[in-house]
């Protein structure tokens, strides 16, 4: 086989339709343009996204989402439970490092919040983004400490 022996595959290659031909082509006449009307007229038709009259549709999104918007700046924080601590050994430190290191994190860059859910028995120091009066109460008195760190 030689580069002139080379073919395309059989039904690869279409000629391209060509339009207003004469009525016999199928084609012909108004050449799939319908009658009259803006789509029929030369550099006619309308832009994107337009809905003749209707409020566009991302126009509308924000009303159907719900209340207003999402906000630019809302932080989303990995939420980490007291009784999935239970595995730390007690007097560890645990960072967001540690969290990371143990798979508890969704999203290690984003920050720490520590939420309330069961109990704690073993003294923790805690070193976390937020955390909340419910769990901190828990932690304290399991003999455990405290420090938020700025994110």
């Amino acid at each position: 086989m030689k580069l002139h022996d080379l073919k395309p595959q059989e039904g690869s290659k279409k000629d391209r339709k060509r339009v207003g031909r004469g009525i016999a082509a199928g084609q012909g006449r108004t050449a799939g343009r319908g009658q009259k009307g803006q789509g029929a007229r030369s550099g006619g038709g309308t832009r994107l996204y337009h809905q003749g009259g209707n409020l566009p549709f991302y126009r509308r999104l924000p009303f159907v989402r719900g209340k207003g918007f999402s906000s630019l700046h809302r932080i989303t924080y990995n939420e980490v439970n007291l009784d999935q601590l239970e595995s730390f050994p007690a007097g560890s430190e645990v960072t967001p490092e540690t969290l990371a290191e143990t798979r508890l994190l969704r999203n290690p860059q984003n920050p720490v919040v520590i939420l309330g859910r069961g109990n704690i028995n073993t003294a923790l120091k805690l070193h976390v983004h937020r955390i909340t009066k419910n769990a901190q109460m828990k932690v304290e008195a399991a003999g455990g400490s405290v420090e938020v760190i700025k994110f």
